[in-house]
């Protein structure tokens, strides 16, 4: 009786061991993605930084302007007059000649498709 319940007992020991080791293995698989992640996160915001830099370079005033002398001609560009500027109660209201949609008519259950039978 007492060497039956010691080879139950080992095999329940090798069986916890074999459980405990797998888990442990997965464990160390979650945390390598874990960093692996954590490492493209930081490449990622570093990224961001670095463009961000650049987009603010890019859009300095005192370039912009260089620019827009140097190629003056070919863009026809020319400063705002203050007369151009208006507010949103003075520019003209929306034109009433247009056509409007079908949806809008009531008329769209009259339409016949070739995938509805009437």
């Amino acid at each position: 009786m007492m060497r039956t319940l010691d080879l139950v007992l080992v095999g329940a020991m090798i069986a916890a061991a074999t459980v405990t080791y797998q888990i442990k293995h997965a464990a160390e698989g979650k945390l390598a993605e874990v960093r692996e992640l954590q490492a493209r996160i930081t490449l990622q915001e570093e990224t961001i930084d670095l463009l961000e830099a650049d987009w603010s370079l890019l859009n300095q005033p005192s370039r912009l302007q260089r620019l827009s002398t140097a190629f003056e001609a070919d863009l026809g560009l020319k400063p705002i007059e203050p007369m151009q500027m208006a507010e949103p109660d003075e520019l003209p209201g929306r034109a009433s000649d247009f056509e409007p949609l079908v949806a809008e008519t009531g008329t769209d259950a009259d339409l016949t498709t070739g995938s509805v039978k009437p």
